[in-house]
């Protein structure tokens, strides 16, 4: 029985090339098109907003008041006062809970406590984060919600 080969199956090294090509044309143009500014002032305020979900959530485990520090950009977690003094760390030993916005984003609020029930010192608390667009993080008086 004899195999016979069929070469027209598969594409040519030219249209491979053109493919590739074509692709390029529109990666460029793509990539053109993102906002590196919206990602990162919305993956900041997502931050924020976990580490402040997180804040109370400290607070209501160990029974002790947890102060979020805001000061400039960086936002902190501390277990002493609003000066930081003693910063949360989880686990003990690691680093401390502190980031700072990146460059083109800015942080704007006032520093709050949780107590151990999980209730924000005074409230509503606002903390605005400015970038492409101002984001607005809310932690509710009564609840300490945060949305």
């Amino acid at each position: 029985m004899k195999v016979s080969r069929d070469c027209s199956a598969g594409f040519t090294l030219t249209e491979l090339v053109m493919v590739i090509a074509i692709a390029s044309i529109l990666a460029a143009f793509a990539v053109s098109r993102i906002n590196v500014a919206s990602f990162d002032t919305e993956g900041f305020a997502n931050r924020a907003a976990a580490m402040v979900r997180y804040a109370q959530k400290i607070a209501i485990s160990q029974r002790r008041t947890v102060f979020v520090v805001i000061s400039g950009s960086t936002l902190s977690l501390c277990y002493t006062d609003s000066n930081c003094g003693t910063p949360v760390r989880e686990p003990p030993g690691t680093n401390a809970f502190s980031f700072g916005a990146p460059s083109g984003v800015s942080l704007s609020g006032t520093t709050f406590s949780f107590s151990a029930l999980g209730k924000p010192s005074s409230g509503p608390v606002t903390i605005t984060v400015t970038g492409d667009v101002a984001r607005t993080l809310t932690v509710e008086a009564e609840t300490g919600y945060v949305h």
